[in-house]
């Protein structure tokens, strides 16, 4: 069962917006009423990243009138492998400049809204009040539960997608859809947020980039139909695509029948946890510097400096003198025989949030006088050695 349109017709496409939409115009489906709904739709993008780079090139594309782009952040080098709405002259540029000036070149009839700052409880329904639609193609959950709770508080349709390695996930999210049809929510899919460092982000675990295109175009097929009311939307279900096997399979979400209603909005870092209650605990006083690092390797103290990451990530980059010992081995406990317990331990990560995890383990485990970087590799690569290559 198709839902009704969300938004009305324009009053009328000009000769060049015929011309241009002319193969939309041509499918009996879309047709001029379709294409005028197009037109007086307003969607909003949260993140112009790996998702938000082809939904927004391709919402354009088809001639979306209104399009809202909110991302905080910069162009980094390490995103051109897949966000493509960006090219290498826009590194260091606002993400949402960048992705507005590609627009503007791709279809000049599409007004674009750029929010630069970060969403969070006190704007996110604010910014989301002036649209018919939200994209969300975010990379962590407590944007994507911050999406979910002020488009359940708005009563507005979402089109949810997430990427990881070859494996990519979308879905449709409509508290109460306005013809009545049982509506489902983000938390019908996940009640709660997965442990702190349970589940790695893509800049831990890598995707392809050729994800970004496949997910991101689905989610911009999701949205069309929404807009103009045609199809059967993917309300319900959740689509998972698998590149690797080359498969799609659906499973079907259902509205949880003890699920506690959303009130209002709420402090979504501190429901996720960038760490846990243990690893910040284990942080608090056992943290040291990139710098401090480097005073102590200068000094030649005698310790053992331990990456953590994968064993990918260390043939990317490494801080001389480490050893691997990737933080699965020292959550299970398999590793920790083989730390030393007349020395001190030094752990690090990409960034610090896995050492930090670690950290808590060999504590509970007696190393006491264990530490931590924080920041990372990242962190050393800043402070010590920006000739090494970032990622």
């Amino acid at each position: 069962m198709s839902l009704p349109p969300l938004v009305e017709p324009a009053d009328s496409l000009t000769k060049t917006e015929v011309e241009r939409y002319s193969r939309h115009l041509i499918i009996p489906d879309v047709g001029m009423i379709g294409q005028k709904r197009l037109k007086n739709a307003r969607v909003l993008a949260v993140g112009a990243g790996g998702l938000g780079s082809p939904a927004l090139l391709y919402l354009a594309a088809a001639g979306v009138g209104t399009l809202g782009i909110l991302d905080f952040d910069t162009v980094d080098e390490s995103n051109l492998q897949r966000q493509v709405i960006h090219g290498q002259s826009d590194i260091g540029k606002s993400k949402a400049v960048s992705a507005g000036e590609s627009i503007a070149e791709i279809n000049p009839h599409v007004q674009v809204n750029l929010h630069t700052d970060r969403l969070d409880s006190s704007n996110a329904l604010e910014i989301f009040a002036e649209y018919d639609l939200i994209l969300d193609g975010t990379d962590n959950f407590a944007t994507r539960y911050l999406v979910n709770d002020a488009c359940v508080l708005l009563n507005k349709p979402y089109v949810w997608g997430s990427i990881y390695r070859f494996e990519g996930q979308v879905s449709v999210f409509w508290d109460k859809p306005s013809n009545g049809r049982e509506g489902v929510q983000y938390r019908d899919l996940y009640p709660e947020p997965p442990p702190p460092g349970m589940v790695p982000s893509c800049a831990e675990g890598g995707v392809l980039g050729v994800l970004c295109a496949s997910i991101g175009s689905i989610m911009v097929t999701e949205a069309i139909k929404l807009l103009t009311g045609i199809g059967e939307t993917l309300l319900g279900r959740l689509m998972v695509y698998d590149a690797l096997e080359m498969t799609y399979r659906t499973v079907k979400v259902r509205r949880d029948p003890a699920g506690e209603p959303v009130t209002g909005l709420i402090d979504y870092e501190a429901f996720c946890g960038s760490v846990s209650d243990d690893a910040a605990a284990a942080v608090a006083d056992h943290t040291i510097s990139a710098t401090e690092l480097k005073r102590r390797i200068d000094a030649r103290e005698d310790f053992l400096l331990v990456d953590v990451r994968e064993p990918n990530e260390y043939e990317i980059v490494s801080i001389p003198g480490s050893v691997l010992i990737p933080k699965g081995d020292i959550l299970s406990g398999e590793a920790l025989s083989t730390l030393p317990q007349d020395k001190p331990v030094v752990l690090h990560c990409k960034s610090g949030a896995r050492s930090a995890e670690a950290l808590a383990v060999l504590h509970k485990a007696g190393f006491s006088d264990a530490v931590h970087v924080g920041g990372g590799v990242l962190a050393w690569i800043k402070q010590v050695d920006p000739a090494l290559p970032s990622y």
